[in-house]
Formats: C-alpha cells, sequence, structure tokens
C-alpha cells in the first residue's frame, strides 16, 4: 500500500524552540503542563455582590456593600458576615465570601442590597473553584498536537513564551517540461500554462507549510541533473510535477536513480494517479513524483505528501471524515477511484457530496467550486447514492 511505504521510509523532523505568537499550526514536540492550578483562585464568573451563603441561609435578605472587588488584585476580606463586596467577573473572591449573586437578582439604593425573590443563594454560586480546571504538573497538551488558537491559550497559561515544536520542512516543488509557460508570458500554440506548481504550493500553503519553493525545469538531462542535485542536498521533501513517466523525454527517474535515490514505488492502483513515483535520497529527501494531469496532481498531493509531511513533523494522525454520495456514480472500477465532489448538507443536517466527474485527469475545470474527494474503493457496478466513503478537503 502507498501510504503504509511512504509512512515507513519518512524522516521526522527536528524540534526547535519557537516563540508563541509563531506557534500557530505548528506541530508540538512536547507536553506542556499546567504551571500552577488553574483556575489559581476562586475566581468571579459574573458581576454583582459576593456574600456567604451561609448568612443568606439564616434569613438575611439585605446586605450593606462595604467594598469593591477588581480583577487583578488581592482579595479583600468581609468583615461583617451581614454584609458584601462587589465583584467584577475574573476577581477573586473575596475571603468569607463563597456565593455571587449577579447584578439582575438584587436591587441597589445606595450602598444597600436587597435580594429579589428569584435570588438564589448556594455555595459556589458563578464561582469557578481554584483548581477546577487543572492541577500543577497536569499535562495539558501532547506531544503531536498541531496547534491552533485554542491551543496557543493553553501553552500561555503554562506561563511558556517558547514551545518545543518541529521544524518546518523545506519544501521544493518542481515542474519540468518545455511546453509549460509561466503565467503572464506570451504563449505559442503549442504551449501549455504552468499551472500545475502554482496549485502544489498553493495547497501546501493552505495546509500550513511554510517553506515551500518553486522551480521549472527544462527537459534537458544535464539541466536537470543540476538542478535535482541542489534540491535533494537542500530540501526536506521534492515534489516533481510530470516527467515521471516512461516517455523518451521523461528524464526524471533516470536522473534520480544516478543521484542515488532508491525508488520506492511507482504506480498505484488508482485512477487518477497511478503513475505516481515514490524514492528516498541519500541525504533523506524525501522525492514524490507526481501526474502531470492536473487532477491526478492535486489528488496525490492531498491523498499522500500533505499526510507524510505532517506525520514528519510528529502530528497525530488525522483521519479523514467519511461522507455520503449525493447522487450515484455509475460506473465501478478495479482499483481505487478519486472522485471531487461539493459537499452540502441536506434538510436532517447530513454532510452529502455531490460527484463533480471531470472529463479526464486534465479537465482542471472541473474542479472549480468543489471542496475535496471522496475516495471511493474496487468496486464492480455502480456506487448508490447514500454510499459513504472518506472525504479529503483540498
Amino acid at each position: 500500500m502507498a501510504e503504509a511505504a511512504i509512512s515507513e521510509r519518512i524522516v521526522r523532523l527536528p524540534a526547535q524552540s519557537c516563540p508563541l505568537e509563531r506557534c500557530l499550526a505548528q506541530t508540538l514536540r512536547e507536553d506542556v503542563h499546567a504551571e500552577r492550578e488553574n483556575p489559581p483562585f476562586d475566581r468571579v464568573c459574573m458581576d454583582g455582590i459576593a456574600i456567604s451563603s451561609d448568612r443568606a441561609g439564616a434569613g438575611t435578605r439585605r446586605y450593606v456593600v462595604e467594598s469593591t472587588q477588581g480583577a487583578g488584585v488581592p482579595p479583600k476580606v468581609l468583615s461583617n458576615p451581614s454584609a458584601a463586596i462587589e465583584v467584577m467577573t475574573g476577581a477573586v473572591m473575596p475571603t468569607g465570601t463563597d456565593c455571587v449573586i449577579p447584578l439582575e437578582e438584587y436591587d441597589l439604593l445606595g450602598r444597600v442590597a436587597d435580594l429579589k425573590a428569584n435570588a438564589l443563594v448556594e455555595p459556589y454560586r458563578n464561582v469557578q473553584q481554584r483548581g477546577a480546571d487543572s492541577r500543577p504538573g497536569m499535562p495539558m497538551l501532547r506531544a503531536g498536537t498541531r496547534l491552533n488558537a485554542p491551543d496557543i491559550a493553553i501553552i500561555a497559561s503554562a506561563g511558556l513564551a517558547n514551545v518545543l515544536v518541529s521544524r518546518q520542512p523545506r519544501i521544493m516543488v518542481a515542474s519540468t517540461g518545455d511546453e509549460l509557460i509561466e503565467p503572464g508570458r506570451p504563449i505559442a500554440p503549442h504551449q501549455i500554462r504552468r499551472s500545475n506548481a502554482y496549485a502544489i504550493v498553493a495547497a501546501l500553503t493552505g495546509h500550513g507549510f511554510q517553506d515551500v519553493g518553486n522551480d521549472h525545469i527544462l527537459d534537458e538531462e544535464t539541466l536537470l541533473r543540476e538542478h535535482l542535485t541542489r534540491h535533494l542536498a537542500a530540501a526536506d521533501a521534492l515534489i516533481l510535477s510530470g516527467g515521471v513517466s516512461k516517455g523518451k523525454f521523461d528524464f526524471v527517474p533516470k536522473v534520480l536513480k544516478e543521484l542515488g535515490v532508491e525508488e520506492v514505488f511507482y504506480q498505484v492502483a488508482q485512477r487518477p494517479g497511478m503513475p505516481m513515483w515514490f524514492g528516498m535520497a541519500p541525504q533523506g529527501c524525501a522525492v514524490f513524483g507526481l501526474p502531470g494531469n492536473p487532477i491526478a496532481t492535486l489528488v496525490c498531493l492531498v491523498r499522500y505528501v500533505v499526510p507524510a509531511l505532517v506525520s514528519a513533523m510528529g502530528a497525530e494522525r488525522i483521519w479523514p471524515i467519511r461522507v455520503a454520495l449525493a447522487a450515484p456514480v455509475e460506473r465501478g472500477r478495479t482499483m481505487a477511484s478519486f472522485v471531487p465532489v461539493k459537499t452540502r448538507y441536506d434538510a436532517h443536517g447530513q454532510c452529502l457530496a455531490e460527484p463533480r466527474l471531470p472529463n479526464g485527469s486534465g479537465d482542471f475545470l472541473a474542479l472549480a467550486g468543489t471542496d475535496g474527494f471522496l475516495e471511493l474503493p474496487p468496486q464492480s457496478g455502480r456506487y448508490p447514492a447514500g454510499f459513504i466513503a472518506p472525504f479529503y478537503r483540498w
């Protein structure tokens, strides 16, 4: 299986210390433990007055507000059990109090608060107790977490200004072919635009990879060897678009072999994307030879390359969600089939995938408006509406 063969050979990237403000979408490489109890004190959860529930239980419904407790200052002490202290959200509960009555449950005249009939008094009402979320030394995040905004907040709460994350992979995207012309340049009738490389770079950037280069190599063996030698030495992953087939001018496999790159596999039982190539360079660079047809290029990138790079960063595996076909796909295959889809929700809230079948793997216009693709297993006959399969987002 192609995925397993890649996973067995991919090299784990080193860890590095990163400032907290640059950790978004990075992969955590250390466990993060609570610095202290969270919250570190009994915390006020609503604006109001803090009182002693024991006194209210004894029948007291009128309280003199003797002071105000704001956030960020040491706790005040309730001097009289029949009094109250005005409190603000986030403040430390004043010593001698254990219940917060919110503003809407009392009337305040001057410094006297009269509880309304619906005011509920019970211990620790509207109070988050000390240590309710975590205790000192408790692991709050585990290594392998792909960091999002809430995770960043958790790390900050642990008092860490820097944290160990995986180094971003150095990725080089290289396309080969004399027929490829850059956008913005004059083009002849027999030439085509160099578009695959831009799609690959955009997809990698969208998946959180930050160090992505882009190179175009003409179909000249000496030139190809020079470029590949340089990229294999500098990159953690080399992604080639086109040139991996067996045509007369497809020099890539031959040159890679001369440069010591071990071919792990060539061709995968799938449509589109059968002529996919994967190998490993002696320097540890993973080499992905993607088919030249646009749909096959993106499918193989998302299905194999992105998970491999995520794994190299030490991230936990995120399994694809499973989505039902909104309409039948008429033709089954003897191999795995990747079908571009547009997702939507039905009246019951179920996510459905509308097939957008392309006119061959070169029909990149069919991808417009699609969200990703379904991986349909080998099967004779049709795939009926409601057939559930893994969904991969572009």
